[in-house]
Order: structure tokens, then sequence, then C-alpha cells
């Protein structure tokens, strides 16, 4: 009988101990989606609006799949209360399986002792979904030119400008839009938003993103190293949230991109010059979800303070030690030429960004061909101030249309914004609406055509050098403003921008598919469903025409 009661005993204390254990780690197995974002809290030490938790406390966790393979580094980061509050105790980690099975927490490292071990052999279970998943380079499409997601599909990107909508103000108060619907809008026209995670030039009277010396909020990016968790909470956790929700990307800038507050985020004065503490900070809390793209810095080399691109190297190669993905990086400049200085081997960017505000398509397609080359021949290409549409820069509906075939057309890719005047409009405050951003609905179209028609990670554009007079790959007589892209033997695509007739085609051998896209005027028409041999076409009298030839 004592025995047993022993027996009892024991096995009533192994229940318990296991009852703890699901209380201390939650669900062992919860089920999560393939790339959702899991995010888990650990308690901490308690910090308030006085204390610098970004730059003092370092939470590294390790997690690893059942089959050992892959595995990541994923850090955390302090989250004040987990509501967005004062002060708390709450640390966070988000991570995002890659691969269906179990999951393990296999270690946590944490220089607090608080956290140092803490939950440490938590699982999940992942499950298939079908999300698309991460932004990758792919090595096989046309040399590194073009992105493809983890599931292999290649959408094609057309990016929407918004710098300064987070705070949901204007110069005049609250703008009537927020920012859930802002992302929810773009994602209904576009692929990608870029916005900076300050407010910058329209700044929120009481929401700032950063916390200064006497624990108040300020726009005041020399205080980097003391992010605001109420900001990032309420803002830019629920722009980025909603961005992923409808597969959007959110292009995070993380300095910049008008304002001198707003351009100090990577100077970080008040941190003796050192923004580790902002760079670990936003790769913690959104380097783990798919949709984040990130720019260290709008228009780096202009205005104050300005950086030199040895700078923003090194703060590219530092943010890449605490990214645990391929999350997209680069930074963007002055209107030029990518700076060769940029490239490093390792590379620390994974796409080259451009800036110059074009009109003509060959004008776009050289300017983004050209700068593939200047970046090493091996990355994507992305104009993000290609064409703002409406009086402030003077930019029509047809030009902003003309300019994304012509980014098309280099090899790369392409973003708009609306700016009816200079600071002013979507491009700086949100509240986006498509019945004055003319030309979203067009360029919409432009990438569904491309989508659903276009190999266009398999095809390049003719070398410039190739483009002499009347000739551009299997085409002659093309006018000189006229530009070309091929998959030799497979797949070719001519852009036309203005009425020109007897364009010879020299098909390849086999039957030939041909339609003619215009993007302005939304048409599409099958020229010959069976050509072959030689063929004459007319380019019609409109500015945004593709011709697609297929083979069958």
């Amino acid at each position: 009988m004592v025995k047993e009661n022993k027996i009892h005993a024991v096995a009533l204390i192994l229940l318990i101990t296991f009852l703890f254990a699901i209380e201390a780690f939650g669900n062992l197995a919860q089920k999560v989606s393939l790339y959702a974002v899991h995010e888990i809290s650990f308690s901490g030490p308690k910090y308030g609006q006085l204390d610098s938790p970004a730059a003092k406390v370092s939470l590294l966790t390790e997690w690893r799949h059942e089959s050992s393979h892959p595995s990541y580094k994923i850090y955390g980061f302090w989250d004040s209360d987990g509501k967005g509050g004062p002060s708390g105790n709450v640390f966070k980690v988000r991570f995002c399986p890659t691969k269906v099975g179990k999951w393990i927490l296999v270690k946590t490292e944490s220089n607090k002792q608080e956290l140092n071990g803490q939950k440490q052999g938590y699982s999940i279970i992942c499950t298939p979904s079908s999300h698309s998943g991460f932004w990758e380079v792919d090595p096989d499409a046309a040399h590194g030119r073009w992105y493809k997601r983890s599931d292999g599909s290649h959408p094609y990107i057309v990016g929407n400008t918004m710098y300064s909508f987070l705070s949901e103000h204007n110069g005049k108060g609250p703008t009537g839009g927020n920012i859930a619907a802002d992302m929810r809008g773009n994602s209904r026209y576009f692929k990608k938003v870029r916005f900076s995670i300050t407010s910058d030039r329209y700044p929120h009277p009481t929401d700032k993103p950063f916390l200064d010396n006497a624990g108040k909020p300020t726009d005041d990016g020399n205080f980097s190293h003391r992010p605001n968790p109420a900001w990032f909470h309420k803002r830019v956790d629920l722009a980025v949230q909603t961005a992923y929700d409808h597969e959007l990307i959110a292009d995070l800038i993380l300095n910049g991109p008008d304002t001198e507050d707003s351009r100090s985020v990577l100077r970080a004065a008040e941190n003796r010059g050192d923004c580790t503490a902002l760079l670990k900070y936003i790769a913690a809390r959104y380097g783990s979800y798919p949709n984040v793209w990130m720019c260290l810095s709008n228009e780096f080399d202009i205005k104050k303070p300005k950086y030199k691109p040895a700078d923003i190297a090194r703060f590219g190669r530092e943010i890449r030690r605490f990214l645990p993905y391929p999350t997209p990086l680069s930074v963007h400049s002055r209107p030029r030429d990518w700076y060769r200085e940029l490239n490093t081997d390792p590379s620390w960017n994974d796409h080259v960004k451009l800036q110059k505000k074009i009109k003509k398509l060959h004008t776009a397609a050289d300017f983004l061909a050209r700068n593939y080359r200047i970046g090493g021949a091996n990355k994507p290409v992305i104009d993000d101030e290609l064409a703002y549409e409406g009086k402030g820069d003077g930019w029509s509906e047809a030009d902003v249309i003309e300019a994304h075939i012509g980014a098309f057309l280099g090899g790369g890719y392409g973003t708009t914004g609306h700016k009816p005047a200079s600071k002013k409009g979507h491009y700086f405050h949100g509240n986006f609406k498509a019945s004055e951003h003319k030309s979203a609905d067009n360029l919409l179209w432009l990438r569904r055509v491309i989508d659903e028609n276009i190999t266009f990670w398999r095809i390049s554009p003719v070398r410039d050098s190739d483009i002499r007079d009347t000739t551009a790959g299997i085409f002659r007589n093309v006018h000189q403003e006229f530009r070309a892209m091929q998959w030799p033997g497979r797949e070719y695509v001519l852009g036309t921008n203005k009425a020109h007739k007897g364009i010879q085609a020299r098909l390849p051998a086999g039957k030939w598919q041909i339609v003619l896209y215009d993007i302005i005027n939304k048409k599409q028409e099958l020229l010959d469903s069976s050509a072959s041999g030689t063929l004459t076409i007319d380019a019609p009298d409109s500015r945004t025409v593709l011709f697609h030839f297929k083979k069958k």
C-alpha cells in the first residue's frame, strides 16, 4: 500500500511538472502556417521610457527544423508590455518557418540572466500554406536580373511611394486616411510600397518613433538607439502586417527621406554615432516577414546629414549580420548611376536601387540596363523614383506608363508616386486614391499582362550596343527609341512609343503567336496565332505598346 502511494505521488509530481511546463511554454506543438510569422513572448527585466534596452540587451534564439536543416538565428527585441505601453518586461521573437514539419527553439542566449535559456525546447508544427514566401534573387533568371518567391513564382513588381504616411497627418492635420486602409488600397494596384519608419515631414503631434534622454517621444533620429515601442507597435507593425496579409511588399526606409530629424537615424549622435542598436532592432522586429524589404537610406548623399558610400556599405554589412532570412536590402541615392563603391564582396545589397525620374521608354530602358552592369551584372535593378504623377514634377499619366514600360524593357522594375505639388500628395502623406493616381489602373494592367503572358524571368534586354540605327535583335527597321527583350529562340518583346511602319520580325524556326498590348488604352489584339518566317508589323500611334512574340 505504501509502495502504491509512492507511485501515485511520483505520478502526481510528474503530472504537475508537465502542467507547469505547458503553462510556461504554451502549446508545445502549436500549428503555424508555412511562411507565417510566429511571435512568442519572453519575460525579462522590466524597462521604461528612461532606459535603452535596444542598445543594452541582447536576446538571440536559434530555431532548427526536426530534420536538422535549415536552422535560423533570430534576434529578439524589447516590446515594453507587449501592447505598446510605456514600460514592461516583455521581449519578443518573430520566427518564420520555411519548411513543413516540426521546428524547435534549441537555444536562447542573452546577456540578461532572466532571459538566458528561457523557452528552450519550445516547438511548433509548420503546416502547408499557399503563401509564396520570401523574395529572393533568382540566379537562373537572366543572370540574377529578376526576383522569385520561395515557391518559385516570379511576380512582376511595380511599386508606389508613401514616405510619411505612418503619421496619418499632413500639413493641415489628420489626412482622413489610415494606415491599414492605405496598405489595402495599394495592394489592389501595386506590388510594393516604400515608406519611412519615421513620420518625417508630417510628424504626428504626440506619437513619435524614438524616446529622448528624458523619456519623451521625439522625431529626432539621433535617438534611434531608443526606439519607442508605442510607435512601432501601433504604426509600423500595422503597416507591415496589413501588407503581409495582402501580399504587398513593405519597403522600409530606415533613414530619411527628407528632414534632418529623419535623416539622423543612421547618424545616431546621441549614441556616439553608433546606429547598431537600431539596425538590430529593425532586423529583429521585421526581418522575419517575407514581405519586408529594407532601404538603408533615401537619398543618402543629398541634404543634411549626408553619408558616404563607405558608410552605407558598412551599415549594410552590419544589418546583414542580424537578418536571418534573404531580406531584400539596398540604398537610394541622388539621381545618378549606382555608386561602384557600394559593390562589395560579399555583397551586402541584393538589388540596385536607383533614382531618376524619366518620361521616355528608351531612356528608362537604357538607364536600368546600364546600371544592371554597373551594379555587378548579377542583381535586380529598380528605379524607385521612376515617375511621380502630377503637377509636382510635371509628369502626366501617359508619362508614368511609358516610363514603366521602359523600366521593364531595361530588365528591371519601377516605382511611381502621386505628387500634385512639392512635398504634397500620396507620395508623402498617403491617403491613397486610385482615382487621383490615374496611372494606377494601367500599371496594374501592365503587371497582369506580364504575369499572365510573358516568361519575363527568362528574357534580357537586347544590349544597347546591339541597337544600331534600325536593328534590335530579330527586329529590323525599328525606330531608334524602340527597345526589345529576348529569350533567344523562345520569346521576344518589342516596346514602341510612337507610330512606325514596316517593322520586320525575322522569326526563328517554328510557329509563333504574336499579341499586341496597348497599356494606356488597356487593349490587346491577337495579330497572328501561327506566324513563321519574316513578318512585317506596324507600331500604332500610342506611347505604350508591347508586341509579344512567343513560340508555340
